[in-house]
């Protein structure tokens, strides 16, 4: 496991002088990636914050080569490169054992637009690694919701009003859908945990094939969150299984070390209530009129965990505080 003085004797990858929010969750989290790399790497990203705030023209942050490509293309684009590394190791035209391959997406460029390249370069079976950095909608292009934004928030296109508590739908298990296409590595991180995300970073570049890494990001814009609680939210949200750490090798999974730790000692497990006082996207649930929204939260969240749980082989049933 990494150090903190390991830690900082590394390069700067993704560097100082971005135009990212503070508290900015994907900003840390692309921080925290490029620490883990093994040796020369090309990174290629949609369209999305983290573009537009890493390389407004002619500045760039990026201390590696880096290729922008449209929202819904970043897998397509990494097969590309992938595809091409291997013509030119062929012809002796590069000399590197490994040159990696790292995708960047966000909601848009995962769960919805992007999620027909992504499944067509798992299937064809690309040697890449694919990062969504998960802020839970379209930050970008104004808060609007996406197929990652979760159930009761309240985003630009999923207003809280009167009659309707935010978003009416529950967040898409993205992380479930690419460990059914069968590739070798699949797993969730947190920029709470930072050596567990590091790990899982270097686990996806080091298999051979396909590799998917789910990192929750919070976005203190759209969550309407304290810029200085980005971190505490983070782990809140693993702390809670709101989003439980884990990972699917070969399809067989196994519950990270917070997250077994919670499995194992049910108590250790908060109620999703403080993960969502922490958020003003949230705030109208704690009116009296949508609080049972809070408790169908509560509902799904201990149904996914429990679920998790069964996929892991372990029969703990955990059960959360009141």
């Amino acid at each position: 496991m990494i150090t903190i003085k390991e830690l900082t004797e590394k390069p700067e990858l993704f560097t100082a002088g971005h135009r990212a929010c503070a508290g900015c969750g994907p900003a840390i989290a692309l921080r925290q990636i490029m620490k883990a790399l093994r040796g020369p790497t090309i990174v290629t990203e949609a369209t999305g914050c983290m573009e537009v705030v890493s390389t407004i023209y002619p500045y760039t942050a990026w201390n590696v080569p880096w290729v922008h490509t449209a929202f819904e293309t970043a897998a397509a684009n990494a097969s590309g490169i992938e595809a091409a590394l291997k013509v030119l190791k062929r012809k002796k035209r590069i000399t590197h054992e490994h040159v990696d391959v790292i995708a960047l997406a966000g909601d848009g460029g995962t769960y919805d637009i992007g999620i027909q390249a992504l499944s067509g370069a798992a299937e064809r079976g690309h040697d890449f690694l694919y990062v969504l950095y998960d802020n839970e909608g379209y930050m970008n292009t104004g808060i609007q919701r996406s197929g990652g934004t979760p159930l009761g928030a309240s985003t630009t296109t999923s207003p809280a009003g009167t009659v309707i508590p935010g978003k009416t739908q529950h967040k898409k298990p993205i992380a479930d859908i690419m460990v059914a296409h069968d590739i070798p590595y699949v797993a969730t991180a947190s920029i709470g945990y930072w050596q567990d995300l590091m790990a899982k970073v270097r686990k996806g570049l080091e298999v051979e094939g396909p590799a998917f890494l789910h990192v929750m990001a919070p976005c203190p814009r759209g969550w309407r969150s304290d810029t200085a609680k980005t971190m505490e939210i983070s782990r809140l949200a693993v702390e809670t299984c709101v989003f439980p750490l884990w990972e699917a090798v070969n399809g067989e999974y196994g519950l990270s070390p917070i997250s077994k730790a919670i499995a194992l000692k049910p108590d250790r497990k908060k109620p999703v209530e403080v993960y969502l006082k922490m958020q003003r996207r949230f705030a109208h649930l704690f009116q009296p009129k949508f609080q049972h929204i809070i408790k169908e939260i509560q509902d799904d969240t201990d149904k996914r965990w429990n679920r998790l749980l069964k996929k892991c082989n372990i029969p703990q049933v955990a059960v959360s505080k009141t």
